[in-house]
């Protein structure tokens, strides 16, 4: 599934990209370090963190794109690493559970 087709479905907010990248699973988790040895590439990652180090993390892993989960809105640096990166970003105020659940059920 495309994550243009995810943020449409889900009446997530596209930040970041084009929509164009493939999702091919879900990862949840908000300690980069576990992101980085356990998220597979066309991942749509789930969390709640708001550094720029969730664009680097989203480089290595190279996940189809980072959702801002439960509301929390990307800060301006944030937003400008993931353009510099080609990271996707998305938002939504859906809470975590709930958007891998919604979301397992399109992909």
């Amino acid at each position: 599934m495309k994550v243009k087709t995810l943020v449409e479905e889900l009446g997530m907010t596209l930040i970041t990209g084009d929509g164009e990248k493939e999702i091919t699973g879900i990862y949840a988790c908000d300690l980069l370090s576990w992101v980085i040895s356990h998220a597979k590439t066309g991942d749509l990652w789930v969390t709640v963190m708001n550094n720029v180090n969730i664009v680097a993390v989203a480089s290595l892993a190279e996940v189809a794109c980072i959702v801002l989960a439960e509301g929390v809105k990307a800060d301006e640096q944030v937003v400008k690493k993931a353009r510099e990166n080609g990271v996707t970003l998305l938002g939504s105020s859906m809470p975590t559970a709930e958007i891998i659940i919604k979301s397992s059920k399109l992909i």
